[in-house]
């Protein structure tokens, strides 16, 4: 619905002129989460005219979002295999690209017979000291949510991946890869793992320090971490190296990992991307490692 010419966000999205309905809606944190995030008004989607089309159609930015929440997309019944991908859209840690990295990518997994799991995560926190704090909060959170609600939506908890895109990949591998919660537990649900089984990053961002040379010191990467799935454009403005450094440190610690660069590409196209490019394929690659690490069935 429009209040004073601002989109407020329901809980589906059209896609491809149909309508994509989350079957449910959960809130994170019933006693409120923790930490606060400024913001300067009511949660909307702050998408304008003028922005940007990707792949010829706007794009759902949605920002002052202060009450996080996991939006669940289930495959129908008879296509339901048991695995599960928590998805954090990027944004710059200003808004959420609610539709091209989130829900989007919901319906893609839905076809595959995953669930889907968006989490709309606490946003703007890129004035913070972390800036990933809240967000990677919020994606621990949600990982124990699923792995508690997974009887009830026939999943197998050991098969409950995270997927970022940009601010989002930096948001899942933090998540992934912390040696702790980054809250104090505060229920039941925090006594399910917030560890994902395996990492899918799309053109993360954030993970290396300004000259790109090394990992951030927060990207801790062990023997134990799950195993990734990467894909950068050469041209990406938000430096390829993101992705590089994290293969080599998956490799260095004996993570089996698959990795897919490409020359061009660009940032920001979620399942958009140019179809006369090569990387418009990433998608069905990894479709390929899914199957391949049997999280879904061979067609």
């Amino acid at each position: 619905m429009f209040k004073n010419g601002i989109f407020a966000l329901t809980a589906f999205v059209i896609v491809n002129s149909s309508p994509l309905f989350a079957q449910q809606v959960l809130k994170l944190w019933p006693a409120g989460a923790p930490g606060k995030v400024d913001v300067s008004g009511k949660e909307a989607d702050i998408n304008r005219p003028t922005d940007r089309l990707v792949g010829g159609r706007k794009i759902i930015k949605l920002t002052n979002v202060t009450s996080p929440e996991i939006h669940v997309f289930l495959p129908p019944k008879e296509k339901r295999n048991g695995s599960a991908m928590v998805i954090c859209p990027g944004g710059g840690f200003n808004l959420l690209a609610w539709d091209l990295e989130g829900t989007e990518v919901a319906k893609w997994l839905n076809g595959l017979g995953v669930t889907g799991i968006v989490v709309k995560y606490r946003t703007p926190t890129r004035a913070q000291p972390k800036k990933w704090l809240m967000p990677v909060q919020d994606t621990q959170r949600a990982i124990s949510l699923v792995r508690e609600h997974a009887p009830k939506w026939n999943l197998n908890r050991n098969r409950i991946g995270v997927l970022g895109f940009s601010a989002g990949g930096m948001t899942a591998a933090l998540s992934a890869l912390s040696e702790k919660r980054e809250y104090a537990t505060c229920d039941e649900i925090d006594n399910q793992s917030y560890i994902p089984n395996i990492v899918v990053l799309i053109y993360p961002a954030y993970l290396v320090n300004r000259e790109g040379t090394t990992l951030k010191e927060i990207v801790r990467v062990t023997p134990k971490s799950p195993r990734m799935f990467l894909v950068h454009a050469f041209d990406d403005p938000v430096t390829m190296q993101s992705s590089l450094k994290m293969m080599s440190a998956l490799k260095r610690a004996g993570v089996a990992s698959e990795l897919h660069p490409y020359d061009a590409g660009g940032h920001g196209y979620g399942l958009r991307s140019d179809k006369s490019l090569p990387i418009a394929g990433w998608p069905k690659r990894c479709e390929e490692w899914l199957r391949h690490i049997q999280w879904i069935p061979d067609e």
